[in-house]
């Protein structure tokens, strides 16, 4: 790789010296910038920040107060995370959580350089850990400068090193913006073809053609490597799609008796979630075995394709018509009485062959689409995390600089 060996050759009989990031860099925790409206609009310009795993929360038309970042890009972190994010966009802030990382001094440090050491540190939070990391746990981070005494070679030594991190970066972004779009195909498609629009159909309530069943509640401290297959109501919006096999978790065997179960060809339904979006989002569930399912879940029990119901509750029209039975607070939850009242669409209705026909055959169709893009073994996800564990492992090895055995990163 002609990059790499015009970098050995720039890293030549290279001095480092490790710094603590405190002197490199300087904090901000950005109230200044915090935007006051809550009227968000995808018409408006200037996007919101948060922290959290939705960094752009939406848009605002507030124009007092934005951080100019297209001309002085950031680094932003939270609280709660060390996964840091590159800001080069305008913007304002929602939560006091953010904080921002700027260089004391492009003439001897480039930020983004900063930017990609900081993402090699490991992570110092357990899962459903908050413990806060203020900006104090970070100053005495130490960081690798090459060539301290040589701004010059320093630079661009850090300049070659940002160059061929951001053409990995790049390239996984536009791989990302096709996937997007295909997405957005495939939602579109989807929704239309469970309109049904000119065909024969009957829309009937979710209570009309089935029951809801209540999960019974365990904690993480029942999880088991060997156990009872278990769906927790918090994955089936983060770890599944529309339909699986097989699950994620386990819990212990001793809990058998007080659990309750969703049997193959159940929809299990999220109670409670982040979003309006998430609280309601269903995995069909279409493996051999009983399962065990979370208290803030439903088990939907109906005589349809399970996965023609799961595909269908994720259209614009039944989102929309589920927001209308979710109780709104610090979680969102769904009210089960209501959302029994939320139509689906039922092909042929008269003739029950000709109808678990037609849903095959759309389930078909969609089955393909959720596999070009959601699926890890094949396509366009595949590739964008292959080259996410390409770009891991050069940024690893082009900042994996030797260590005197003093410092702790």
């Amino acid at each position: 790789m002609s990059e790499m060996n015009y970098l050995d050759k720039l890293m030549s009989e290279v001095a480092v010296e490790w710094l603590p990031l405190g002197d490199v860099t300087q904090y901000e925790q950005p109230a200044k910038y915090l935007v006051s409206t809550i009227n968000y609009s995808d018409e408006y310009d200037t996007p919101v920040l948060t922290a959290g795993k939705t960094i752009v929360l939406g848009y605002t038309d507030e124009v007092d107060g934005i951080y100019n970042a297209s001309q002085d890009p950031v680094i932003i972190f939270d609280d709660f995370t060390t996964a840091n994010k590159w800001i080069d966009f305008d913007f304002k802030i929602k939560s006091s959580a953010v904080k921002m990382i700027t260089s004391k001094s492009e003439e001897k440090t480039l930020l983004k350089y900063i930017y990609y050491w900081l993402n090699t540190l490991p992570s110092e939070l357990s899962d459903g850990d908050h413990k806060r990391h203020w900006i104090g746990n970070y100053t005495n981070k130490k960081i690798p400068i090459p060539c301290p005494d040589s701004p010059e070679k320093s630079l661009a030594i850090q300049a070659e090193i940002v160059r061929i991190l951001d053409a990995f970066t790049e390239l996984t972004a536009e791989l990302t913006t096709e996937l997007t779009a295909r997405k957005r195909q495939y939602h579109y498609y989807r929704d239309h073809l469970l309109r049904f629009e000119g065909r024969e159909v009957e829309w009937k309530t979710l209570g009309e053609i089935g029951e809801f069943i209540r999960g019974k509640r365990f904690t993480k401290a029942d999880y088991a490597e060997d156990g009872i297959s278990a769906i927790h109501y918090g994955e089936i919006y983060t770890r599944y799609g529309a339909w699986t096999a097989e699950t994620f978790s386990k819990v212990r065997r001793e809990l058998a008796g007080s659990l309750r179960y969703a049997k193959r060809g159940d929809v299990v339904i999220a109670g409670v979630g982040e979003t309006v979006e998430d609280v309601g989002k269903a995995v069909a569930w279409i493996g051999e075995q009983d399962i065990a399912i979370h208290d803030d879940s439903y088990a939907f029990r109906h005589s349809m394709n399970p996965k023609f119901i799961s595909y269908a509750m994720q259209t614009a029209t039944f989102i929309s018509e589920k927001a209308k039975h979710v109780s709104r607070g610090k979680v969102n939850r769904l009210l089960i009485d209501g959302m029994a009242k939320v139509r689906v669409p039922i092909p042929y209705p008269g003739d029950a062959r000709k109808s678990l026909a037609e849903q095959a055959r759309i389930v078909a169709i969609l089955d393909k689409f959720d596999t070009l893009t959601n699926s890890l073994s094949e396509g366009l996800p595949r590739e964008i995390s292959q080259r996410k564990q390409q770009y891991a492992y050069y940024r690893n090895l082009l900042l994996s600089f030797p260590k005197p055995e003093e410092v702790a990163v």
